[in-house]
């Protein structure tokens, strides 16, 4: 199918955007275009106008401080996956980034694109609610920071009113003495994921596990971060029992079945993923604490 016709806005500013967005009813914004175009070409979307948003400068940087990763909005997932610095101060941008679909789509997506599409199915909106991240968005009043708590409602819904460009998202650095782990579950490697983890484990000084988080992808309908250390916590690295988070796991999520895959099988491959993760991330936790 084509898409339903719709007129085009290529602005030069986020202003001159903002300025279409506000008198367009129906407007969408464009940034890498691997999310929406499939959507205008199925007609699942009929949007007015077009706002293409990548003429508009400043928007294309990673920037990397001790404190945290800002990815602007038409920064590609090929750029942030290829960043050394963002590797290094969150970890889980890199891996998560790694699934991501196929690379051609990865050299045309955006990761900001991808969180403002609040597809449970999506990788970065996970990543988002696991580091603890937010997203800065340009309204006609002005500029302001939402949570991800505040951003996601519901599947392909996020709160933000028609009238707005989410210029870019800023994830927190990894906290010390922690490592990360992402794998996912799919019919065929770049599809969709039939279910996909997320972890961090953080250790103490001692070497036993201080905290262990996990959150999800299609699993449920918006990112949630589970709390699993009360299944390991005070355990030394080396004994742990990730098993038994694993288990925890599946009594926390609530999944839906589809025709990929039944709610029971989900729930499955929650436990098996949050045991294989958690592991892994506990492991290069403990690699860390023996360096330094």
């Amino acid at each position: 199918m084509k898409p339903a016709p719709f007129r085009y806005a290529d602005p030069g500013s986020v202003a001159e955007a903002l300025e279409v967005l506000a008198g367009e009813e129906g407007a969408k914004v464009l940034a890498g275009g691997q999310s929406l175009l499939p959507l205008l070409s199925m007609r699942l979307a009929a949007p007015a106008v077009l706002v293409d948003l990548n003429r508009v400068p400043g928007l294309d940087a990673v920037e990397v401080t001790e404190d945290g990763v800002r990815v602007g909005a038409l920064v590609r997932h090929a750029e942030l996956l290829a960043h050394a610095g963002a590797a290094r101060v969150q970890p889980l941008l890199t891996r998560a980034t790694a699934n991501v679909a196929h690379p051609a789509i990865r050299n045309r997506g955006t990761t900001v694109g991808s969180i403002a599409h609040a597809d449970p199915s999506g990788e970065m909106t996970a990543v988002l609610a696991l580091t603890g991240g937010s997203v800065t968005v340009a309204e006609p009043s002005g500029e302001r920071t939402v949570g991800w708590r505040d951003l996601f409602v519901g599947p392909l819904e996020t709160s933000l009113p028609a009238a707005a460009v989410v210029t870019a998202a800023a994830f927190p650095a990894l906290p010390p003495r922690s490592g990360t782990a992402f794998a996912e579950v799919s019919r065929r490697r770049g599809d969709y994921a039939v279910c996909g983890a997320g972890v961090v484990v953080t250790l103490d000084g001692d070497r036993r596990v201080a905290a262990a988080r996990a959150s999800y992808v299609s699993v449920g309908p918006v990112p949630a971060v589970h709390d699993l250390t009360g299944a390991v916590a005070g355990s030394p690295v080396e004994d742990a029992d990730w098993a038994a988070a694993g288990a925890l796991a599946r009594t926390l999520v609530d999944p839906d079945g589809d025709l990929h895959a039944s709610a029971d099988y989900r729930r499955l491959l929650v436990g098996v993923l949050t045991e294989r993760t958690l592991a892994s991330a506990a492991a290069e936790a403990a690699a860390k604490a023996t360096a330094a």
